[in-house]
């Protein structure tokens, strides 16, 4: 029988409150495992979608309460065969799927696992890595050597390019993750980490970086967009985002004027429009 959500949340604060006293209590290892059940259902989730939000997105902390709560009573076990062998917490194996879920993992050295969500049409082109609490929705592609962080947030139809990083986070329970909304394009090498909201349709061109500490120029509508406070870096919808360098005017008097030096900064240069659209047309092709 499955426990409804407040009922499950009751059960997870509680535990996770215990500390170390939750150790080898199977009530507690029945409400882990319950609620790893339903984050790889998709039926919970670390972070969801809520209007009446000023992000437009609810952190669910027990969520990731009961996350670091599967790492408290897990033990270290051998996992795998001879062929490919590793050593893990036995709460968290990898996933298997069948064709039921309708998810394409192309062999290769990919793993996801128990406790990710991924949805019907997303492509897993190997190796690439989704941790637990990522929620990974329709039609998306995580391309080679991709990794999706724990808890982390991706919408529908998005790409991540080659070697692209979403990073994750389960500490402090109540920080935002990463938030990739539906039809982003993210580019090879790019990095989104510690909170950044990438709003629908934006376009992240290879190597971009974004962190809560760089500020993005927007030169089309003339703002530096920062976090601050509770509020992560959130990049508009639609924006096209490239690496970029600004002027260093910090530094000992008159020696960075000498050196020549740049600091790093991501630019929005445009926001998407139809000829944006062609350039990732090319998805459609690999499914």
């Amino acid at each position: 029988m499955t426990t409804d959500t407040t009922t499950l949340q009751t059960m997870i604060e509680q535990y996770f409150a215990a500390g170390a006293d939750a150790i080898g209590d199977p009530a507690a290892m029945n409400a882990f495992l319950e609620l790893r059940s339903a984050l790889s259902e998709g039926r919970v989730r670390a972070a969801e979608p809520d209007p009446a939000s000023s992000l437009g997105w609810r952190v669910n902390a027990w969520v990731k309460q009961g996350i670091l709560l599967g790492f408290r009573l897990g033990t270290l076990q051998e996992m795998g065969g001879d062929e490919f062998s590793f050593v893990d917490k036995n709460t968290y194996p990898s996933r298997r799927f069948g064709l039921q879920e309708g998810v394409r993992v192309v062999p290769g050295g990919s793993t996801v696992r128990e406790g990710a969500y991924l949805a019907r049409g997303v492509v897993c082109m190997p190796p690439m890595y989704v941790n637990a609490g990522a929620y990974v929705d329709q039609g998306t592609m995580v391309d080679s050597h991709a990794l999706v962080g724990s808890c982390a947030q991706i919408g529908k139809r998005v790409h991540l390019s080659a070697a692209a990083q979403i990073g994750g986070v389960l500490e402090p329970v109540n920080a935002t993750p990463v938030i990739i909304e539906d039809d982003v394009l993210i580019g090879g090498n790019t990095g989104v980490y510690e909170g950044t909201l990438v709003r629908r349709r934006a376009v992240l061109a290879a190597g971009t970086i974004l962190t809560r500490g760089t500020p993005v120029y927007d030169i089309v509508r003339g703002e530096v967009l920062r976090a601050s406070g509770d509020q992560p870096l959130i990049i508009p919808e639609g924006a096209v985002v490239v690496p970029g360098a600004r002027e260093l005017k910090r530094g000992i008097a008159g020696a960075e004027a000498a050196w020549g030096l740049s600091l790093y900064t991501p630019v929005i240069v445009k926001y998407r429009d139809d000829k944006t659209d062609l350039s990732s047309t090319l998805e459609d092709l690999l499914r």
